[in-house]
């Protein structure tokens, strides 16, 4: 295992220090805020510690309400919403400095039989073939506002091994292409046999890229670059089948509207083996800054 995967399972572990409540240490993201995969990441950690370990989550739903500071502790609060026989509902409020910055519902299910069927896995080559982050990265260190930018971008991607199946949004600034992308990932390294972890892992790197499909649309290179502002408004996401985030997985994505100064993302997310695991759907404040 990676030590940078190492610092982000530590990132995950929280603190209890209440019943219900927990805290979490944080850390900067590329931009000089909170990533808005780790507080979904945390707050489901936080819902799942106060369920029954028989139940696997089946949906969380969220809002980013305000900017989060990697400076500061963030505290997650847990209500017990329902208890069912079948089901049950967390609802997670985290706060920094006395004011809330994010909320998470999340519901958890007993396994149980059922109909099955899904969508096709698309066609997308083998991870293998394609080149790491480190690989890849340096080839457009010219387009980037600052050296610094690269640096936190491969710091970002040290615990993830994340790669792109097309160019990035910043490789063809612009140049409007389909408002489709594709990313294979795995953690670097091996998990725990923890169904809850792999999850939590997968909330975390689906805040990656989901709005890399509403940039290529406009030929914008993205909040690396500079040429777009922006932020996660809400996440949803919809696991239908286990999986591990240590085996690679394909984040087929897409954007079907962008407007008002909002963008629309939405994603599947495959097995190697072509399961459908995880449905994917964000939208996020995207402006083009003002001269």
């Amino acid at each position: 295992m990676s030590a940078a995967l190492e610092s982000l399972l530590d990132l995950l572990d929280l603190e209890q220090i209440e019943r219900d409540i927990f805290r979490g240490t944080s850390r900067s993201a590329v931009v000089p805020r909170v990533f808005g995969g780790q507080v979904a990441a945390q707050a489901l950690v936080a819902a799942g510690r106060t369920v029954p370990a028989d139940r696997t989550a089946h949906s969380l739903h969220s809002y980013f309400l305000r900017m989060g500071d990697p400076g500061a502790p963030i505290v997650y609060s847990v209500d017990r919403i329902r208890d069912g026989r079948s089901f049950t509902t967390r609802r997670v409020v985290a706060v920094q400095h006395g004011q809330p910055i994010f909320h998470l519902s999340a519901s958890f299910q007993t396994y149980e039989e059922g109909l099955e069927h899904q969508a096709d896995m698309p066609p997308a080559p083998d991870p293998e073939t394609l080149p790491t982050a480190e690989q890849m990265l340096p080839r457009y260190a010219d387009v980037f506002t600052d050296r610094g930018v690269m640096d936190r971008l491969l710091e970002a991607r040290a615990a993830v091994d994340l790669r792109y199946v097309g160019a990035p949004p910043f490789a063809n600034v612009g140049t409007p292409q389909e408002p489709r992308s594709q990313v294979w990932f795995r953690t670097n390294g091996k998990l725990a046999d923890d169904p809850l972890l792999h999850v939590c892992m997968a909330t975390y790197v689906s805040d990656m890229t989901l709005l890399d499909s509403v940039l290529l649309a406009h030929g914008r290179g993205g909040w690396a670059v500079g040429d777009v502002v922006g932020a996660s408004l809400d996440h949803a996401m919809w696991f239908h089948r286990p999986f591990r985030a240590d085996e690679w997985l394909l984040y087929d994505q897409e954007s079907p509207s962008a407007s008002g100064g909002r963008g629309l993302g939405q994603a599947r997310i495959y097995t190697q083996d072509g399961r459908l695991v995880i449905t994917v759907i964000q939208e996020g404040v995207v402006r083009v800054p003002r001269d």
